[in-house]
């Protein structure tokens, strides 16, 4: 295979490598997370907060920079939240413009899920979390040497099990079956979770394409046409946005940066680094124009031309000249 024809492939899958390395990073962060932060404090009114904190707030803060770090989200609430995308509603239903919504909540949602159900699958699967939450509330009515406790000075010993330094030695064996048992549980419910996210998937992109009007071909082009698209609008943006910046760096300087011959230069005034300097935000002008920053604004206003200094030679070139 050559290298154009997997450069094209790994685009094609390019959703399915960034939710594939995604989890891989989850995976390897939470046994980091797990071995440097993760110790049970064996206490019987700590244990269950301890435990289900480190299921679970990990899994929302990985849920909410899902959300963050995905362009569509910005892209549905970017200026005004009743457009939803849709720029003329006369050429759309009102039916169309609600599977467009969903659709892109759908798959904002999905792709912010990726990282929270892979790390409550792997702690999950790991145990030690589960353990140390629940190891107070296990069964154990067929062990004698709890029949005859409290409620309190039972919990208060089982919350104890996960620290194997605080557990008497009459309680070793004990100690090991409740431990396999949580542990048990804990494993199966990661693998239902596992099970239940892959069927779902599986599904859903099965629904997705009997209800695509788009053949597998064209559908596959219609694809790579959307990332070819992007890629290139990024790359005229950036060079747009350079030119455009870089009119008004002149017409502030007097010179483009990089220019080869240089003949004069412009002073600014007081006013000129005033009015150029401070913190902003966009500037909406009118329904047409912004100004995106300070200089910007500058530039847009009728300048006098200031105050110039003709070179006698340019600075460019002032390294090449020969002494006399």
């Amino acid at each position: 295979m050559s290298i154009s024809s997997l450069i094209t492939f790994l685009k094609s899958k390019e959703s399915i490598i960034f939710n594939g390395a995604v989890a891989l990073l989850t995976v390897g962060g939470q046994q980091l997370f797990s071995f440097f932060a993760f110790s049970c404090p064996c206490h019987h009114t700590h244990n269950l907060n301890y435990g289900l904190a480190f299921l679970g707030v990990p899994a929302l803060i990985l849920l909410i920079v899902g959300f963050v770090f995905n362009d569509n989200t910005w892209r549905l609430f970017t200026n005004s939240a009743s457009r939803f995308y849709i720029q003329d509603y006369s050429r759309q239903s009102t039916l169309m413009r609600y599977k467009l919504i969903c659709y892109v909540l759908l798959s904002i949602i999905g792709r912010a899920l990726v990282a929270p159900v892979t790390w409550l699958a792997v702690t999950l699967l790991n145990g030690s979390y589960y353990v140390c939450a629940l190891s107070e509330y296990v069964s154990v009515e067929q062990y004698d040497f709890f029949r005859n406790m409290s409620v309190e000075v039972r919990r208060n010993t089982l919350a104890r099990l996960p620290c194997q330094q605080l557990v008497p030695a009459n309680l070793s064996r004990i100690r090991e079956e409740i431990l396999l048992e949580l542990k048990y549980q804990s494993q199966v419910t990661g693998w239902i979770l596992i099970a239940l996210v892959a069927v779902t998937v599986f599904l859903i992109l099965c629904i997705a394409r009997c209800c695509s009007p788009l053949s597998y071909l064209h559908l596959w082009y219609w694809t790579n046409y959307i990332n070819n698209e992007q890629t290139l609008f990024e790359q005229a943006t950036d060079q747009h946005s350079k030119i455009y910046a870089m009119e008004n760096i002149k017409k502030f300087f007097g010179f483009a940066p990089g220019s080869k011959h240089i003949t004069d230069i412009r002073i600014p005034s007081r006013d000129d680094w005033k009015a150029i300097s401070g913190l902003d935000l966009l500037q909406v002008i009118n329904a047409d124009h912004c100004n995106y920053s300070l200089l910007h604004s500058w530039a847009e206003e009728d300048q006098e031309d200031g105050k110039y200094i003709h070179l006698d030679v340019a600075p460019d070139s002032a390294d090449t000249v020969t002494p006399p």
